[in-house]
């Protein structure tokens, strides 16, 4: 039975449309094994019924019309980056929009125009020919809908905000194959859900951004402690943070050493602590911000320097390969506490650390713009009392380590969770449950508003292959 109490029919490849352009895929047929890799690998352990590679949004329409009329559920890839795998669930039908890729920059308005199946990389890429940036997030190969719809976090979030706040509008596809637009004053309420709602009201086929000026040179790289030193240094980060200009943006990660020429080999596989800041302001002013990080312990590698906005961003791509098996738990901090670094870097201990795999939990410092300027219920996306966002991430390739490697993740996210917020990023995790899902956009009330606008624009569920927001009952 689907969530609203109906059953629906499973796909039948042998009925699409004959009008749908693009190339439709069934199991065992050429291209298809490559067309469902996603970021999670261990989606492909089980495969769609049928991909449906959509050319344009006429073709999303024609496969959205088919589904509805069949009442049968639809999932989405986009980047295909999502952690859960939902991009490409078992025996669903998908709908690809991977071949979108058009991206329009307008240097006089500052604005930028990407389709669905865009990815960070190509998204910086276009906006930095004009000098200009959208705030977006850390791997190059994340796909900008699901990045979007989830919120956005990232390098340039406390300058800027978060990818949703630059959010103008969006061009979406209706369950029944309508096109319409989301905005301020067009739909408005369906346009409040989007920015952080994820894919549950609607298939988005583009999105239009404010951009901003940066670049093409910033300052960033990594300070690198040895373990030893990570609970004194993370101690200092909250008053440090505290002061600091809203063109620093700060990750960390506690994570095993990897055997970079760079560190003594007496370090490699051993635990160690890794700031990533990156500034975007004076190269001055960036010079002594990062002299003064830098002396908050003792490390053994400082690689931060004057660099271009493309290759800072994309230089997580190594923690993040793509087809990789993975997991990831995470949550917001209001504060950065004694107990909460100390089972931070306990729990990084704890790993299973085993070859052939990278583990970290990464911290993300808040504030600034995505913390100050915009109200707590302007969006969909929850951020309020946060200060930090932690992340417990693991990939590897052999399928023998998905039960460690999940026992772990569960294990650290219940030490976390006496210290972790109810509200959440929802991209930097995977789905926690019912009770979860209800308290991360920050309070029932909104919880309420985005199931009220779910039952108008989807009452039948069919958008549930996601972290699912139920249409609530029509009254």
């Amino acid at each position: 039975m689907s969530p609203t109490g109906s059953t629906p029919t499973s796909p039948t490849p042998d009925d699409f449309p004959a009008d749908f352009r693009g190339a439709v895929l069934r199991p065992g047929e050429d291209g298809y094994d490559q067309a469902r890799v996603v970021f999670n690998g261990r989606a492909a352990d089980s495969g769609p019924a049928l991909i449906a590679r959509c050319t344009d949004e006429d073709d999303v329409a024609t496969a959205l019309r088919h589904a509805s009329a069949r009442d049968l559920p639809v999932a989405i890839r986009g980047g295909g980056h999502g952690t859960d795998g939902h991009a490409m669930p078992g025996g669903a039908l998908v709908l690809d929009l991977s071949g979108m890729r058009e991206i329009t920059v307008d240097p006089d308005t500052r604005t930028v125009r990407a389709q669905a199946g865009v990815l960070l990389g190509e998204l910086d890429a276009a906006a930095q020919e004009h000098g200009l940036v959208v705030p977006s997030g850390t791997v190059t190969s994340t796909g900008v809908a699901g990045l979007t719809l989830g919120g956005g976090i990232g390098h340039l979030m406390r300058r800027f905000g978060a990818t949703v706040d630059n959010l103008l509008a969006c061009e979406m596809v209706t369950v029944d194959g309508r096109k319409v637009r989301a905005d301020e004053k067009e739909n408005p309420d369906l346009f409040w859900a989007l920015r952080g709602g994820g894919g549950n009201f609607g298939v988005v086929t583009a999105f239009e951004f404010r951009a901003h000026p940066l670049g093409p040179d910033v300052v960033s790289g990594q300070i690198i402690f040895p373990g030893d030193q990570a609970a004194a240094v993370l101690a200092q980060l909250a008053a440090f943070m505290a002061d600091a200009p809203r063109e620093l943006g700060l990750a960390t990660a506690l994570t095993f050493a990897p055997p970079l020429p760079a560190l003594p080999e007496a370090a490699h596989g051993k635990l160690v602590l890794i700031l990533i800041p990156v500034h975007t302001g004076d190269f001055a002013d960036a010079e002594k911000t990062i002299a003064k990080l830098a002396a908050l312990g003792t490390p053994v590698v400082n690689t931060v320097r004057r660099t271009t906005w493309l290759k800072t961003n994309s230089m997580l791509d190594a923690t993040a390969p793509y087809g990789w098996r993975t997991n990831a738990r995470g949550g917001y901090i209001a504060s950065l506490t004694e107990p909460v670094i100390d089972t931070l870097v306990q729990r990084t201990a704890a790993s299973p650390n085993l070859p052939g795999t990278i583990t970290a939990i990464n911290v993300w410092s808040l504030g600034g713009a995505i913390s100050e300027d915009v109200e707590e219920d302007a969006t969909a996306f929850s951020r309020a009392g946060a200060s930090w966002l932690w992340e417990a991430a693991t990939v590897w390739t052999e399928t023998e380590h998905d039960t460690p490697y999940d026992a772990w993740a569960d294990a650290t996210a219940a030490a976390m969770r006496p210290h972790t917020l109810p509200n959440a990023y929802i991209n930097l995790t995977q789905d926690q449950g019912e009770a979860w899902r209800r308290g991360v956009y920050g309070s029932e009330a909104k919880y309420q508003r985005l199931a009220e606008i779910k039952a108008v624009w989807d009452p039948r569920n069919l958008l549930r292959h996601n972290k699912n927001i139920a249409p609530a009952p029509t009254r």
